[in-house]
C-alpha cells in the first residue's frame, strides 16, 4: 500500500510542479512582450497595422537575423556585385 500512496503524492507534486512552470512561461511571456514592444516603439514599426505587423514580424522571423537585414538594407545586393565585378 505505502507505493500507491507514493505514486499518488508523487502524481500530486507533479501536477502542482507544472502549474508553477506554467504561471513562470507567463510570467516570462509578459516581460517578453515589453521587451520587444519596448524595442518596437519609436522605430516607426508602431503604425504598421496588428496584422501588417505580424506578417513582417512571420517573414522576417523566417528569414532569419542575418539574411533579413542583408535584404532590408541591400547589403547583399552590394556584396554580390561587388563579387560579380572582381570576377570579371
Amino acid at each position: 500500500m505505502p507505493r500507491n500512496r507514493s505514486a499518488i503524492v508523487a502524481l500530486q507534486k507533479l501536477e502542482a510542479d507544472r502549474e508553477a512552470l506554467d504561471a513562470r512561461q507567463r510570467e516570462l511571456e509578459v516581460q517578453a512582450a515589453r521587451e520587444l514592444g519596448e524595442i518596437i516603439l519609436g522605430s516607426g514599426l508602431e503604425s504598421f497595422s496588428k496584422k501588417g505587423l505580424r506578417q513582417v514580424a512571420e517573414e522576417l522571423g523566417k528569414l532569419g537575423e542575418n539574411a533579413a537585414i542583408e535584404k532590408l538594407t541591400g547589403r547583399g545586393a552590394t556584396r554580390a556585385s561587388n563579387a560579380a565585378a572582381r570576377t570579371q
